[in-house]
């Protein structure tokens, strides 16, 4: 009998040596049901050993991508709320038009998600929405790797956020071990100090974690000190919400003592840098929540306000970014971009056996072509992977050791067959109605 599933042979592997994230040449990778068991120099592993091969000459094998903030069905909206202001955003456009879904539109919409996703080289997501458990059938049938919160809003009641505690129990562990389930309160300017403690008591009986948007602008930060006398961070902690793994979405308006507050608890923040620029949000303070020793992953958000689900593009915008607003070329160098999107996702999510390529890791690797006119000469290949790699490079997608797009086709996902789908309910989705909305975003000043 052959010793591997699947042998993937003579690509370039983006891997960590002492510490470092570095390209090593001509190698190939064996994988045995969903692990990496070999990486060897190229020719070592005979292919008779294999079930299957992948000839990958020329091709970088990185990590599959990790999304750790995203609201995946938000693409049924994509391009309805352009060149807005915040709260216009929210409550003239997103909350009305999400009045509209119903649970099926949810799983189509993630559906075409998850084929995004898959095509620009992400394995796995942190989801914060509504109708999880379509999400999850979606997760489930496309062989993707999911972390799922069902979003809920303060004023829907204790009773919904045990709705949700149920989703927990329904999906903890579920496609195979790929979903994980954590509670998703939707944020402290929409959640009171009650219903959070709820949510803490909650996720620490079932034993998940909880994910919430935190600090997004100075104006919440405002409002929060005003109407409750301290940051929304410290309403989290007054409310014992760091008493279970805690993923921030955003933090962008996090003080100095909110930082030195979190570095005390098992909280992590993902970033999503384009909605920060497209909003004019302002610029999170990453550094120094690094400095403090604060995990920090890389997200999209929804693509209502990023527009994509494209994880390369957004790690790009972080060092851009975080150099511009410090005025200094020299900070989020190379090796720090890819701790964030590697490392960082992996403990932002609490999923430490993804986001590195070695031996006894899970097997979600992406082979991305090498040989597009914007990536030559190929001098420094982790360079041209943040500043210069598109998400049309992604050629072959594996995750959980299986394939889930071979030389740039999709093999889970029927995508013509979603779009159809899709495009006979966008009539219905895309009609906004204000009196209808969700919730109500504050009006804040910054």
């Amino acid at each position: 009998m052959p010793t591997y599933d699947l042998l993937i042979t003579g690509c370039d592997v983006l891997t960590r040596q002492d510490g470092s994230y570095v390209v090593v040449n001509d190698r190939d990778i064996a994988i045995a049901a969903n692990r990496i068991r070999a990486i060897a120099p190229a020719g070592q592993i005979d292919r008779a050993q294999a079930r299957e091969a992948i000839d990958a000459a020329g091709m970088l094998a990185i990590p599959g991508l990790i999304n750790c903030h995203t609201h995946a069905p938000m693409v049924l909206f994509r391009g309805l709320a352009e060149d807005v202001p915040i709260e216009s955003w929210f409550n003239d456009y997103i909350w009305p038009l999400e009045s509209n879904e119903e649970p099926e539109d949810i799983y189509w919409g993630a559906l075409l998600a998850i084929a995004e996703m898959i095509q620009s080289g992400v394995t796995t997501f942190a989801d914060h929405y509504f109708f999880c458990d379509e999400i999850a059938a979606a997760v489930e049938e496309s062989g993707v790797r999911a972390n799922i919160g069902w979003a809920v809003f303060g004023h829907e009641g204790i009773e919904k956020l045990d709705a949700t505690c149920e989703f927990v129990r329904r999906w903890q562990g579920g496609a195979g071990g790929r979903i994980t389930t954590w509670l998703a309160p939707h944020s402290p300017y929409l959640c009171d100090g009650d219903f959070l403690r709820a949510t803490a008591e909650r996720a620490k009986a079932l034993g998940v974690g909880i994910h919430i948007h935190c600090s997004e602008t100075q104006g919440q930060v405002a409002l929060s000190l005003k109407q409750h006398g301290v940051t929304p961070a410290v309403m989290l902690q007054q409310a014992g919400v760091f008493e279970a793994p805690t993923l921030l979405a955003h933090g962008i308006a996090l003080t100095h003592d909110d930082i030195a507050m979190l570095k005390g608890y098992d909280v992590a923040v993902a970033q999503c840098p384009k909605t920060y620029l497209k909003l004019a949000m302002g610029t999170a303070p990453v550094r120094a929540m690094r400095q403090a020793g604060i995990v920090v992953g890389i997200g999209t958000d929804g693509v209502v306000s990023s527009n994509t689900l494209d994880v390369l593009e957004q790690m790009r915008l972080l060092a851009l970014d975080q150099k511009q607003a410090a005025r200094d070329s020299t900070v989020m160098p190379l090796q720090e971009v890819m701790a964030i999107a590697f490392e960082g996702g992996a403990r932002a999510l609490r999923l430490p056996e993804i986001g590195e390529l070695a031996e006894g890791k899970l097997a979600d690797i992406v082979l991305m072509r090498q040989d597009g006119a914007h990536l030559f000469p190929r001098y420094n290949a982790i360079a041209n992977l943040v500043y210069s790699a598109r998400a049309g490079d992604v050629d072959t997608v594996i995750c959980d050791g299986k394939l889930l797009m071979r030389y740039g086709r999709l093999l889970t996902i029927d995508l013509p067959r979603v779009r159809a789908e899709i495009t006979r309910r966008l009539r219905r989705l895309n009609q906004r109605v204000a009196e209808k909305r969700l919730a109500t975003y504050p009006v804040t000043q910054d």
